[in-house]
């Protein structure tokens, strides 16, 4: 579809079923999740282990063929905790595999298929060992990591940092840089980092928030009827 032919009233409709199921089916899956979560087509969320959390204003945004997955292992001697801070976005696609601790912190985004894992998953010798050599991953506050991007294990990338898309990240990443490559370099400082805008800003006035999302739609779809969508499901036409 070129665009949404969804009445306002039907995008409502959505919504509200988005987050009834949201909170009965996916929350209650979290060891801990803040206020104000927002979860788009959250039947595509797994979460598998222990000691998964997130804080407040968590936005999940995923697509029928790019779920998001949470998944911390308890084998042994190893128990893997993911940790995400206030206001993280996470896209489509997005997996976080834990075996001892993955801290991602506030207002970080991580865009379309990012992976991160703080372990090998198998010895290097002994190939039936599960979990491997693992060691924590630390993700500062306000990092973006492009599309694609995978982090490594032991790795700890410094607050504002940006990684360019598909970049494997196995070492260290200091704060305020832009990096990208296989393995990831530094490439130059950020500008002006003192004057970042994070997505903490978007949560300071929730009603204002949620007031201005609702006037967006209504002026999208304003001159959507309940016929014309239900034509574009049944029988679409060039241009729709």
């Amino acid at each position: 579809m070129i665009r949404d032919h969804r009445p306002y009233y039907i995008k409502r409709l959505i919504h509200f079923f988005e987050v009834w199921y949201a909170n009965h089916f996916v929350a209650p899956h979290f060891a801990a999740l803040g206020p104000d979560f927002m979860m788009l087509k959250p039947w595509y969320v797994d979460l598998h282990g222990a000691h998964i959390e997130a804080g407040a204003n968590l936005h999940l945004v995923t697509a029928s063929d790019r779920r998001i997955s949470f998944c911390t292992w308890q084998f042994g001697d190893h128990q893997g905790h993911i940790n995400l801070g206030d206001h993280v976005l996470i896209c489509p696609g997005v997996r976080i595999d834990s075996a001892s601790q993955v801290s991602i912190g506030d207002s970080t985004m991580l865009a379309a298929g990012c992976y991160v894992s703080d372990a090998d998953w198998h010895d290097l010798v002994d190939r039936t060992q599960p979990i491997g050599i693992t060691r924590p991953v630390s993700i500062g506050q306000n990092v973006w990591l492009g599309d694609g991007v995978t982090v490594c294990k032991g790795v700890q990338i410094g607050d504002n940092t940006i990684v360019g898309a598909r970049s494997v990240v196995t070492g260290d990443l200091p704060a305020n840089v832009i990096a990208a490559g296989n393995p990831a370099r530094v490439i130059r400082d950020l500008p002006e980092p003192d004057r970042l805008i994070t997505r903490a800003t978007l949560f300071e006035d929730p009603a204002f928030l949620a007031k201005k999302n609702a006037d967006i739609d209504r002026y999208f779809l304003s001159n959507n009827s309940t016929l014309h969508w239900l034509r574009t499901l049944i029988a679409p036409k060039r241009g729709d």
